[in-house]
């Protein structure tokens, strides 16, 4: 079973080091910050696969956390800082990988098929943007090889919000 998990985190690399060139070439020219929120959603969705039911952003917006552009369900539309597994990732500016959300002290029901969660916070400059949200049906979809890849993917993403309107 272990020789499964390595060769399942090794696929998984690979598949993050596809992707982020894809990123960083979706965003490079493109300054409309919807836009490029769309597009890396779509991207990151298509390479998660069915391991991700939901993948969106929820963006900072007058001290609290906004939906943004998404895949997946309808979602909710915002998030206190400091509630759920979103507000208190924004909150604490550090990422959160949930195993089974049904465990996690104040998490919200948007979707109740969702079981386990990752939450990357957006942070440029030290200011917090917003954060990256990915659900999964699945308990214990997430992991160190997805917190890895999608903090280097949030980094690229918060840093070009710089320049994004």
């Amino acid at each position: 079973m272990e020789s499964f998990v390595s060769v399942n985190a090794l696929a998984r690399k690979e598949r993050y080091e596809e992707i982020i060139p894809q990123i960083e070439s979706l965003i490079a020219d493109e300054p409309d910050s919807v836009a490029n929120l769309a597009n890396v959603a779509a991207a990151l969705k298509m390479a998660l696969g069915a391991r991700a039911t939901w993948l969106g952003f929820y963006l900072l917006k007058r001290g609290e956390l906004v939906v943004g552009p998404f895949q997946g369900k309808p979602a909710c539309v915002r998030i206190a800082l400091g509630k759920g597994v979103c507000g208190t990732s924004a909150r604490d500016r550090k990422t959160l990988v949930v195993p089974d959300v049904n465990k996690f002290s104040g998490h919200i029901y948007c979707d109740p098929d969702s079981k386990s969660e990752i939450v990357v916070p957006l942070i440029c400059d030290g200011k917090l943007l917003g954060v990256l949200d990915v659900d999964s049906s699945s308990l214990n979809a997430f992991d160190e090889v997805d917190q890895q890849y999608l903090e280097r993917i949030a980094d690229i993403i918060s840093h070009g919000m710089k320049s994004w309107t």
